[in-house]
């Protein structure tokens, strides 16, 4: 495909910027990478000179919401985390004006290795990085949570006073997100309410990313984690929300999706959730809640998924329309089974 064809690419407005930011005046070359169904990001090669090679992440083209896909504020949040613990793609630069090919957007340097997606992936692993990797994922995932918010400036505003427990945020965030898109799944609303009257105390609060998964982690041969991506929905709050993702992300199978639990040389999702709480003392009994709240925030956002494709807003689907249509329903019917 040209670059020309590329959603929310346009070659000859990057070309300019490129030249003028970076000083890059060769020509370029862009390749759709990642699995990733909310940002778009592109694989930018320079085809002369150095053949350096970046990131490029923007938001979907067409209508959205006014806070949604902040890709600046995500570049602000890697910027932040440079230098700490938590291994980030350093960022290359950022252009806030839309004029330049459609929306703001922002580099980092390409960061190779492997981004556990898929068997093929997790194939270029033996069975010692596959292992390696469990605990580097758990130690990274403590490493996030160990940053105190401001660092990625995503802390409480000075002065704004006390905020709402986090999942109530997060419950009426989604909830409103939801509804403005027009019908909602069958039982979204319903589990809402359940998610809503049994949210826990909030017991350990700081840095959470809010899409932490082996699909957002490049890995090495080796089984390291080498950089921590897609921080579009880091925030500051109740850190478990991170883990009960990452549960129910290691078994995607139960939603059709890839998951490494399962797979030999990988560990189990309760091992994964029994490990950080080895590591951080925190207590993970209660972690079925935060399992189900996960799966239920992915019915929000695989809905806005469905709605983007089918509106022609993120070229072509990985898989079937149809399937994307059903794939709320079902996530829905696991969050309340979770609740149960």
């Amino acid at each position: 495909m040209r670059a020309g064809d590329l959603p929310g690419i346009d070659p000859d407005g990057l070309r300019a910027w490129f030249a003028t930011e970076l000083a890059v005046d060769a020509p370029l070359a862009y390749t759709p990478v990642g699995g990733g169904q909310s940002n778009l990001t592109y694989r930018v090669d320079e085809q002369g000179g150095r053949h350096r090679c970046w990131a490029l992440r923007r938001p979907p083209v067409g209508e959205l919401r006014p806070t949604a896909h902040d890709v600046v504020r995500e570049w602000r949040v890697i910027t932040g985390l440079a230098g700490t613990p938590v291994p980030v793609a350093p960022a290359a630069g950022v252009c806030r004006d839309p004029g330049v090919t459609g929306a703001p957007f922002y580099l980092m340097d390409f960061v190779g290795g492997v981004v556990l997606d898929g068997d093929r992936a997790a194939d270029e692993l033996d069975p010692a990085a596959r292992a390696a990797f469990v605990e580097a994922c758990v130690r990274t995932l403590v490493a996030v949570h160990e940053v105190p918010p401001e660092v990625a400036g995503v802390g409480p505003r000075p002065g704004a006073g006390p905020r709402p427990p986090h999942l109530e945020r997060q419950l009426r965030r989604w909830r409103a997100q939801v509804l403005d898109a027009g019908p909602v799944p069958e039982g979204l609303l319903e589990v809402h309410d359940l998610l809503a009257a049994r949210a826990p105390e909030e017991t350990a609060t700081g840095l959470v990313h809010g899409d932490y998964r082996p699909g957002n982690l490049i890995v090495t041969p080796d089984g390291e984690v080498a950089a921590v991506v897609d921080w579009e929905l880091c925030s500051a709050g109740d850190v478990l929300v991170d883990v009960g993702w990452l549960v129910a992300w290691w078994r995607g199978r139960d939603f059709d999706a890839w998951a490494p639990e399962g797979l030999p040389g990988f560990a189990d999702a309760d091992a994964v959730a029994t490990r950080y709480a080895e590591l951080t003392g925190r207590d993970v009994a209660g972690l079925a809640y935060y399992e189900a709240f996960a799966l239920w925030r992915l019915a929000c956002i695989a809905h806005g998924v469905h709605l983007r494709y089918a509106g022609g807003q993120m070229g072509d689907p990985a898989q079937p329309l149809e399937a994307l249509r059903r794939r709320p329903a079902r996530l829905v019917e696991l969050a309340r089974d979770r609740l149960t």
